[in-house]
């Protein structure tokens, strides 16, 4: 079943990754008409996520917010398709990085660097970085139930010889990387809301009580790597620009959780500065009324 439907949507897929820029567009507008107003795709979930975070904020700029995310994540996952057959320069004009320089500094140091990065404007775009560095880009990402959908995303995102690793691998692959001598750029996107069986940490997110993932900042002290937070702002439709913010090039000795809250405070940032571009179809705020754990660490 599994192949059967893959067989079936990947032409349409296809024929959807080579429109032209502006036929592509305009029916991103008719996915957005048609999800935002006749199937209403987790309408109440969004609206409920703002309401949460932005209480402050009127009802008519909650509605604002919530039609330009939704034209916004329509953009976003029509763009992830049309990585199936973008060209090389139309990535790197469609997806600037700003600051390289930043990042090979970093490079330098002989360590190899956890990029934390965000649900935020664009991130599947951001493969295009291993065009313009030297390490070699890892993804710590989450599987796809459907295997033939999973090895997709690997062919789109591994275009540029990145290599993937499921999140539950993590911590094995990367700390066999270490013995081994390898430096990589490993890039986690650390915003989402882990379980509850591993919600060690927690902390004010948006000025809400929750758990937040810890794995990439764990490792990074662990195992001594530079940690960097991609930063990414959506400049018009279909452009992109990125620059990297170091955290710290000694993470072994930074005090606990420092490199997590300054990511999410960084995250927070962008999330008040245009809301709309982040991913608020995400139950991120799910956990705020559950039990904490008696051995998680409150902060």
């Amino acid at each position: 079943m599994q192949l059967l439907i893959y067989r079936l949507v990947y032409p349409i897929l296809w024929i959807i990754s080579k429109l032209p820029w502006r036929l592509f567009y305009m029916f991103s507008t008719c996915v957005y008409i048609f999800v935002y107003h006749i199937i209403r795709y987790r309408r109440k979930s969004v609206t409920e996520n703002l309401v949460l975070v932005f209480p402050e904020k009127p009802k008519k700029e909650i509605n604002r917010i919530r039609k330009a995310f939704y034209k916004h994540m329509c953009d976003m996952f029509l763009e992830m398709i049309k990585s199936i057959s973008i060209s090389d320069k139309d990535l790197l004009d469609r997806f600037k990085i700003i600051d390289i320089e930043s990042l090979k500094e970093l490079e330098s140091k002989n360590k190899s660097i956890v990029v934390m990065m965000t649900h935020y404007a664009s991130y599947e775009w951001s493969t295009v970085t291993q065009l313009l560095i030297d390490f070699p880009t890892v993804g710590v990402y989450k599987q796809i139930k459907n295997k033939y959908f999973d090895q997709l995303v690997h062919r789109i995102r591994q275009r540029y010889k990145a290599r993937l690793i499921p999140s539950y691998k993590a911590m094995k692959e990367i700390t066999k990387d270490k013995i081994n001598g390898k430096l990589c750029s490993y890039a986690f996107l650390s915003d989402q809301s882990p379980s509850l069986a591993k919600a060690t940490y927690w902390t004010d997110f948006m000025g809400i009580k929750v758990p937040t993932h810890v794995g990439g900042a764990v490792l990074a002290k662990r195992l001594d790597m530079s940690v960097a937070y991609l930063h990414v702002e959506k400049v018009k439709r279909g452009y992109y620009q990125a620059k990297f913010i170091p955290i710290t090039e000694n993470a072994k000795n930074c005090e606990d959780f420092y490199i997590v809250k300054t990511y999410l405070r960084m995250v927070e940032e962008q999330i008040r500065k245009a809301p709309e571009y982040y991913l608020w179809t995400h139950k991120r705020w799910k956990h705020r009324n559950a039990e904490i754990p008696k051995d998680a660490t409150i902060d």
